[in-house]
């Protein structure tokens, strides 16, 4: 099957199902049934991978904290770049909830 050729019936049926998880326990039972143990450690890894290249670390310290190889980590910078836009759109909504976080606890604080 090409790269391009990717969105299928089924893709889209996962997807749609993950939309409806509802919160993290959910999501741990459900990707826990759907997938080994190997497919889910390599799904962490990579995602550990995006949030370590966001914050500018080398690639041989990334390699080392995460057990990636450099040829994995080169793999998903290229995609971090020039992807479909799913990692960065996680990123910012991700740095957008530590911000309104951080802004809660200052008003908390303030009280």
């Amino acid at each position: 099957m090409p790269a391009s050729d990717w969105r299928t019936d089924e893709t889209t049926a996962l997807f749609e199902t993950i939309l409806r998880l509802e919160n993290r326990e959910e999501a741990e039972r459900f990707f826990r049934d759907l997938c080994t143990l190997g497919e889910l450690h390599d799904l962490s890894q990579r995602w550990a991978v995006v949030r370590l290249l966001n914050e500018g670390l080398h690639y041989a310290r990334i390699s080392e904290q995460t057990g990636a190889s450099t040829a994995t980590i080169t793999r998903i910078a290229s995609w971090l770049q020039h992807g479909e836009g799913g990692y960065r759109l996680m990123l910012e909504r991700l740095r957008g909830s530590r911000l309104r976080g951080a802004r809660r606890s200052q008003r908390l604080a303030g009280r």
